[in-house]
């Protein structure tokens, strides 16, 4: 072979160089041309096409709207073909057919999978395609095109809206007859919610997903703060959000990803442990990690029980169903530990799995790896690009308006003389000209003019058109002050922001726990199946955070108190246990659900921080997010703390002692009789040497003695424990050790303070002013209202150091000096939502 330049359609060559007895000379007198080539350099060359094509056509997706090529042409086409949310579903063939014979062209196989996986919502954590028929489960494919059909999920209208305004850049199709948009406007961070998957030439993608709610307000803490650190993004972003839920099991993988977009991290199904029967106990596996199925699960499952590697297990049945979801019951041979076996489960099936996360996407057309901090960066900048090249073509558009508003209205102050100058016209170009002439019109006004209706010539059109004029310039006035001020522009990417995650957010679904250390396989091995059932505390935050914290019976008790003032941290209930031993969690609506230490995270003594602890309501799996754990109580026999009457105290008044023995079996059950609108407070330790501290909104404390509450049965709905004001109600309730030297802490503020003025004053006093009275009396003065204020936001009454805190769990410095019992409040810095111990 000899060197010779690569053939092409623009090559220009009449003839080849070669010598007259090769034979390319024969082939060229034939009447043929052929060029020689060298195959290493084809090879060469084709293959870079190719892997160009992959990487930037096919498999990743683009940083700004997180869709792949083939992903944005349906969604596009979908809305181009009107098949909105509120309109019926169409077959998925003809969408398939639309968007291979128009924009994307490739097989119909490829662009119904990528449709498929928009619409499954084990996939992605927002579905952006809403699926009639059966698009497939974990364990099973979907059916075909031309048996299912779809249309735009509501999610998919934020990927979508404003694409006629000029807000992209469009590109031609493969052939150059139709124009489409070279990424979405995508008000959601769309690449960080659902996550993405490829494998491109020489390199590959995997992204978690995330949950919609945190990704937004990590994205508007660094749309407002530009330094923000990764470590203060991830107080908003802790971690992945997976949509079928389950547990991450230690945050390390997570947070290297944050940082150098690599990382890997350990996934858990959730499960618990149920009485199947009087004498039969079993794992119900009600969540399974990222993208596994349940029928894989049974299959490994029964491998090694049949290679003898798994032992303890009788038998697996799966009830999963649509009405109640993934459910996996696996029964227990008797005298098994639950916890050994489940440890066994996660090592030998897919009940514990991993997931890498190779954060690779293209930003301005080149692949990179991307931290959270970049993808975020990127996101906001393609929003504010969006947001300012929408206002700048809503300002020219109100303005072209404007401009026809305000001539139609100069013609019909002299509307008599602008019909007679027409009508002696002798054509539209002259009419046209005389009016330009005459009134002083732009020539797109006198064309407006000359095309209007003669029924917009009414009095009552002067005054709409005169309405119009003033709303235009109004408008024009907000683009203009959007387009001036970055400010302004960081406020309305905000707020639109805000707006997709209130319309489209979900609570989150996947559990955040630290690391679980695992014996190695030789000494688990040999260890026994009975897990160790050692001594343990579990302390719940006033944010609904668990912890555990591991007791050595051998070793002398650790002091607490040493905690930083990080997130969260101040205490709401602390009670003693064992590791395997039954505590409960009493909710709002009165309830008591049972639950065992187990898997909480735990933290040594010396160093307690609630921002690593999970949200109990979660662990518990109590989904209605209406609801709040008030204290925790142990269900166990240690020191006798069952037999302590728990207090329980409602919003409006009603309090009750009872003592947690003889307790049914059920997973959850009633402690309290609430009245219709009432909601417990409070949960705590109520022995007859304690008193009772009650606070409510309107600034009264009520002091009485704990002994005067005889203790009362489950069912039962309590007694008056204090008078309310009108519209008052209870906010804090609390037992006190009689003789102690406790404090009280009340924080005020107005109930109609506008939300970030974040106004309050709070005041620390002595307990001993507060004079005991009766129950069911209407208290003392606790605190003055200044003239802004009108309620207690917060309050709290015990021995220690108190801790206030903000909403999001930001701690609040308290005043240090103490002040009189109805003396009013000192400015703090910012408002307060909870005040507690300081662990």
């Amino acid at each position: 072979m000899t060197d010779a330049p690569s053939a092409s359609a623009n090559s220009d060559s009449s003839e080849l160089e070669t010598a007259p007895d090769s034979p390319v000379l024969a082939h060229e007198i034939a009447g043929e041309k052929i060029d020689d080539v060298d195959i290493s350099s084809e090879m060469e060359g084709s293959f870079l096409e190719y892997a160009y094509s992959v990487i930037y056509s096919r498999a990743l997706p683009d940083a700004r709207d997180g869709l792949k090529p083939v992903q944005r042409r349906i969604l596009y086409m979908m809305q181009d073909m009107g098949l909105r949310p509120e309109k019926g579903h169409v077959k998925s063939a003809r969408v398939v057919g639309e968007v291979m014979g128009k924009l994307h062209p490739h097989g119909d196989s490829s662009i119904y999978d990528a449709l498929v996986r928009l619409a499954q919502g084990f996939a992605m954590r927002l579905p952006l395609v809403d699926g009639h028929g059966n698009f497939g489960s974990l364990d099973d494919g979907p059916a075909a095109s031309r048996y299912t059909e779809a249309r735009l999920a509501g999610a998919a209208l934020a990927m979508t809206e404003s694409l006629d305004e000029d807000v992209v850049d469009f590109v031609p199709n493969y052939d150059n007859q139709i124009m489409q948009p070279a990424v979405l406007p995508s008000a959601v961070p769309n690449l960080l919610v659902n996550g993405a998957s490829g494998i491109a030439v020489g390199m590959a993608t995997n992204l978690a997903p995330h949950n919609l709610l945190e990704v937004v307000e990590g994205a508007k803490h660094l749309l407002h703060h530009p330094e923000a650190t990764v470590d203060e993004l991830m107080e908003f972003i802790p971690g992945p959000d997976l949509p079928g839920g389950g547990i991450i099991v230690g945050l390390d993988g997570v947070k290297d990803a944050y940082r150098s977009g690599r990382g890997a991290f350990r996934t858990r199904a959730k499960v618990s442990v149920e009485q199947l029967g009087p004498r039969r106990t079993g794992l119900v596996v009600t969540e399974l990690p990222h993208l596994i199925g349940p029928e894989r699960v049974i299959e490994k499952i029964k491998q090694g029980v049949d290679a003898k590697k798994i032992s303890g297990i009788t038998d697996v049945v799966d009830l999963t169903d649509r009405k109640n979801g993934l459910k996996l019951v696996i029964s227990l041979k008797t005298g098994f530990s639950p916890e050994a076996v489940l440890e066994q489960l996660y090592r030998a099936t897919p009940l514990e799995d991993s997931f890498s996360i190779n954060s690779v996407a293209l930003v301005d057309g080149q692949p990179q790896t991307l931290g959270l901090r970049e993808m975020l960066r990127v996101f906001l900048d393609h929003r504010l690009s969006v947001v300012t090249r929408r206002s700048e073509y809503r300002l020219r558009k109100r303005r072209e308006r404007l401009h026809l508003v305000e001539g139609l209205l100069i013609a019909i102050l002299d509307i008599d003389e602008v019909i007679q100058l027409i009508r002696t016209s002798d054509d539209a170009e002259s009419a046209r000209a005389r009016l330009m002439q005459v009134f002083d019109l732009s020539e797109a006004q006198a064309e407006y003019i000359l095309e209007l209706r003669l029924r917009r010539l009414t009095k009552f059109s002067r005054v709409e058109l005169e309405a119009e004029r003033d709303e235009l310039q109004a408008e024009i006035e907000r683009l203009l002050e959007i387009l001036g001020s970055e400010e302004r522009l960081r406020e309305v990417v905000s707020t639109e922001m805000d707006a997709a995650a209130e319309a489209y957010g979900t609570p989150r679904r996947t559990v955040l726990t630290g690391a679980v250390v695992r014996p190695s396989r030789a000494a688990a091995a040999s260890a026994s199946l009975e897990v160790a059932d050692t001594p343990c505390t579990v302390l719940l935050s006033v944010t609904g955070r668990a912890l555990r914290l591991d007791r050595d019976p051998a070793a002398p008790e650790s002091p607490r108190g040493s905690s930083r003032a990080t997130k969260h941290g101040a205490l709401l209930s602390s009670v003693d246990g064992t590791v395997r031993g039954e505590f409960g969690a009493i909710l709002t609506d009165g309830t008591l659900h049972r639950f065992t230490p187990v898997d909480l995270p735990i933290v040594p003594a010396a160093s307690i921080a609630f921002s690593a602890g999970v949200k109990l309501l979660d662990y518990i799996g109590v989904t209605d997010k209406k609801l709040g754990i008030v204290g925790i109580v142990p269900l166990g026999d240690e020191a006798g703390s069952v037999e302590t009457p728990v207090g329980l105290f409602t919003r409006l008044g009603v309090v009750k002692r009872v003592v947690l023995t003889d307790l049914p079996s059920r997973p959850s059950f009633e402690v309290i009789g609430l009245k219709a609108g009432d909601a417990l407070v409070a949960a705590f330790p109520a022995p007859d040497e304690s008193e009772f501290a009650v606070v409510t909104s309107d600034a009264q404390l009520l002091r009485f003695a704990a002994s005067s509450v005889r203790p009362q049965g489950r069912p039962a709905g309590g007694m008056a424990g204090i008078r309310l004001g009108a519209e008052a109600r209870v906010v804090f309730a609390g037992a006190v050790p009689v003789g102690a030297e406790a404090r009280v802490v009340t924080v005020a503020d107005s109930s109609i303070t506008l939300p970030g003025t974040d106004v309050a004053t709070a005041k620390v006093s002595d307990w001993a002013e507060i004079p005991a009275k009766g129950r069911a009396t209407g208290g003392v003065r606790v605190q003055r209202f200044l003239k802004w204020e009108d309620q207690i936001a917060c309050a709290w009454v015990g021995v220690g150091a108190p801790r206030a805190l903000a909403a999001d769990g930001a701690a609040r410095r308290l005043p240090a000096e103490l002040g009189k019992r109805d003396g009013s409040g000192t400015p703090i810095d910012g408002a307060a939502a909870f005040v507690g111990l300081a662990p």
